[in-house]
């Protein structure tokens, strides 16, 4: 739990000072303008370390150290000694896939912007139904565990659904992209967990 336990206080950090500094908090965030004219390019990863409110910080890191933990222990326990660089790449990787679609949609628009590392935490999240379909996961306000493999797809189709409608201010691109990317990650680390997931969910091989 290690590597969560320093992202998550890294964003505690950087989203306190933030919150705190209105020029910092513009210098960090996402600005798909500023990325393309002004060759600002580490905005595709520092957004992710603020947040635009505590509760949004706090809903992220919440859900963060819930999943962190459990994907830390399977990935020492199939890729050893590689994990940590493993975890920390699935992360970043998660920031930055997230955002590509926002900035392809929106790198002429000056007044579009964004914050928060939903896209990393969907990756870390979908990275967990790989390693392990047998478990559950539950919502904030469903007292019961719902199977990993079907949260999956439930997820799926909600955050595909939701972005169509763009009627929100929440980046349900971020959080499918940010999914996919875990899925497709961890897959690629191990193909033969695509194997043993199908084993583990009852489809015969």
């Amino acid at each position: 739990m290690e590597i969560s336990i320093f992202i998550i206080v890294i964003t505690c950090i950087v989203s306190f000072l933030c919150l705190r500094d209105v020029a910092l908090f513009d210098k960090l965030k996402f600005n798909a303008y500023d990325v393309k004219h002004s060759n600002q390019w580490y905005r595709f990863f520092s957004y992710g370390f603020l947040h635009a409110n505590w509760m949004h910080l706090l809903i992220n890191m919440f859900v963060l150290i819930s999943f962190g933990e459990f994907v830390e222990k399977r990935m020492r326990l199939f890729f050893h000694d590689a994990y940590i660089l493993d975890y920390i790449l699935l992360y970043l990787g998660g920031l930055l896939i997230s955002i590509i679609p926002a900035y392809a949609k929106h790198k002429n628009d000056v007044y579009y912007n964004s914050v928060g590392a939903s896209g990393a935490v969907a990756a870390v999240i979908f990275s967990s139904i790989i390693l392990y379909p047998l478990g559950k996961i539950s919502l904030f306000l469903i007292p019961f565990g719902i199977p990993a493999p079907l949260f999956g797809v439930l997820y799926i189709v909600y955050e595909y659904s939701m972005s169509k409608r763009a009627k929100d201010n929440i980046g349900h691109d971020a959080h499918l992209w940010g999914a996919m990317f875990g899925l497709v990650y961890t897959i690629a680390l191990k193909p033969g967990l695509v194997i043993i997931f199908l084993k583990m969910i009852g489809v015969p091989i």
